[in-house]
């Protein structure tokens, strides 16, 4: 089984995740930016986040043989801060940048005005650079805010099929169906969607423009969670090819409208060439005593 996580919070997580998500079949993965949970004070800090998940992360994944991608914006929860708002000023310096696939996360944490603003200048910004859109749906009032992104999608101009809208439930699942944008699914241990659930909704709707991901951040979350979908899939009956498009050719056909997706396994350690899910990764080196090679070494 071969995986491809299309929204995963790795700058939450630890190298061991890196390692056992190696093992268990992910072979690439997309970074969208997002709150730490500590609020931010100033665009500064976006500048070492950004910088970090174009550096750092993917150099960190390499070393596992998982390619590593990111989406870049203002997120959500952040929108509103009057500090913050110069980030969308700096992001036209790094939607240019390789590696950088979607704009995101943008959409919507409690729908006020400010966050209507920044996720149109953020539509706008996804259609001058040629790039897909990762939208959030607010945890709270789901469907009302659903309707809402859709309506925003609309009158931004930018094709719904280069948008996927994501954290979706059986509630709103449909609409975004019908509009002609990517459905997306959040699977985690306690909330927002079961690998259970999940399996139903694939047998409802269908395997076509769905993707599947363990987002993965700092609260209760399990990054292995796309491979638990995907067995869950083979027990309810669904094929290995139904498993793959939905694990590797859906979200290697969502990014790779950004012209910039290279879904092959980073040169790294064995565990990314393997051609084999079962196969075991090999021990990762020491490095001068560190687990991982550090940057410039």
């Amino acid at each position: 089984m071969r995986i491809f996580d299309p929204h995963i919070h790795m700058t939450s997580r630890t190298t061991d995740d890196y390692e056992a998500m190696a093992a268990a079949g992910v072979r690439a993965l997309v970074e969208p930016a997002f709150w730490l949970g500590q609020p931010r004070t100033s665009v500064g800090t976006f500048v070492d986040y950004f910088d970090a998940l174009l550096g750092w992360e993917p150099h960190r994944a390499s070393q596992f043989g998982i390619r590593h991608h990111c989406a870049l914006a203002l997120n959500p929860k952040e929108a509103g801060d009057p500090r913050l708002t110069g980030v969308l000023d700096l992001l036209p310096r790094y939607l240019a940048k390789d590696g950088v696939v979607a704009v995101g996360e943008i959409g919507y944490d409690s729908m006020t005005p400010a966050e209507d603003e920044a996720f149109a200048r953020q539509l706008e910004l996804a259609l001058r650079h040629g790039l897909p859109a990762l939208v959030h749906t607010p945890h709270r009032d789901k469907a009302t805010g659903t309707r809402r992104t859709l309506d925003v999608v609309r009158e931004s101009g930018i094709d719904p099929g280069r948008v996927v809208v994501d954290h979706l439930t059986e509630a709103t699942v449909g609409m975004v169906a019908d509009s002609g944008c990517w459905m997306g699914f959040s699977v985690y241990p306690r909330t927002k969607m079961s690998e259970r659930r999940m399996v139903d909704i694939l047998g409802r709707h269908g395997t076509e423009r769905m993707l599947v991901n363990s987002a993965a951040d700092w609260g209760h979350s399990d990054p292995l969670k796309t491979r638990a979908t995907g067995d869950a899939m083979l027990a309810a009956g669904f094929t290995t090819d139904d498993v793959d498009r939905v694990l590797w050719r859906n979200p290697v056909a969502f990014y790779g409208q950004s012209g910039r997706l290279d879904p092959e396994p980073a040169a790294g350690t064995e565990a990314g060439s393997a051609a084999e899910d079962t196969a075991v990764p090999a021990p990762v080196p020491v490095y001068a005593g560190n687990s991982l090679a550090r940057g410039g070494e």
